[in-house]
């Protein structure tokens, strides 16, 4: 699924190191929240329990308890410094600490399943949303979106070609999400129908040090397994930052693409 393999203990360190700061910098992550509660079908008094899987830092939770008061909210994060911060963000839920891959949860247990901005870091995404049937009722919801391939595509551009340029013999390392193709075959593959939708977030900021700076102020540093020396190689990193610009700049700013792809999805 993801051929530069992700570093789950990179990610747990990462995301939790950065959870009291992570919503002055999560802009396009909370735009998908909002998108989130917008495709929401109507909920009924039985629809709970819920759980917000990758919580972070409660954004989707708080939002969502809001507006369904009367279900029960199961809170879960595989960073212990955001299931801590999204706990005492969302009073009432009961928060955990879980990996997606392999949750803490009983079969048929829960009647909703949400999820924001969390599965691009998912190693295994047939097996993560087998994981979601396997704790879902028969007819429970799982209400997702996750980043797709498009993500970051001007940072990724520029850095293949700054290593081609610097004399690097490899390919780039960066992290590469799912394919809208890849989402819909992992959601068939483990038993749900789905209706998807795909968008593209654009932020925009005055240099790429800026975007380098805030995506590791949120947490979402490369955590590819085969990250090597060569990203930070001084020579490499000038030359990306300066063919980034160059290229995709213009009025002053950077544009940093994300690709959203969101489902909602019914366990058959």
């Amino acid at each position: 699924m993801t051929p530069a393999e992700v570093a789950v203990r990179r990610v747990r360190q990462h995301f939790s190191r950065h959870a009291e700061e992570y919503d002055h910098y999560a802009m396009v992550q909370k735009s998908v929240v909002r998108r989130l509660l917008e495709l929401m079908p109507s909920l009924t008094a039985d629809a709970g329990p819920v759980l917000d899987l990758g919580t972070g830092t409660g954004e989707l939770a708080d939002r969502f308890s809001t507006l369904h008061p009367h279900l029960p909210l199961l809170l879960a994060d595989i960073a212990h410094g955001m299931t801590r911060h999204a706990a005492s963000s969302v009073p009432g839920a009961l928060a955990f600490d879980a990996d997606a891959a392999a949750l803490p949860l009983l079969d048929d247990c829960c009647g909703l399943v949400l999820s924001s901005s969390m599965y691009q870091w998912v190693n295994d995404l047939p097996g993560a949303f087998v994981e979601v049937g396997r704790i879902l009722r028969p007819g429970g919801l799982f209400v997702c979106a996750l980043f797709g391939a498009g993500t970051l595509r001007e940072l990724r551009t520029a850095h293949e070609q700054a290593l081609v340029e610097c004399g690097q013999g490899h390919a780039s390392h960066m992290q590469q999400f799912p394919t809208r193709e890849d989402v819909a075959a992992a959601l068939d593959a483990a038993g749900f129908a789905a209706e998807i939708e795909g968008n593209e977030e654009i932020e925009r900021h005055p240099d790429v040090a800026t975007l380098l700076h805030n995506l590791k102020r949120i947490g979402a540093q490369n955590a590819s397994l085969r990250r090597s020396p060569g990203l930070a190689e001084r020579r490499v990193t000038l030359r990306m930052m300066s063919l980034y610009a160059e290229r995709f700049g213009g009025d002053g700013t950077i544009p940093a693409s994300y690709e959203v792809i969101c489902m909602v999805a019914r366990k058959l």
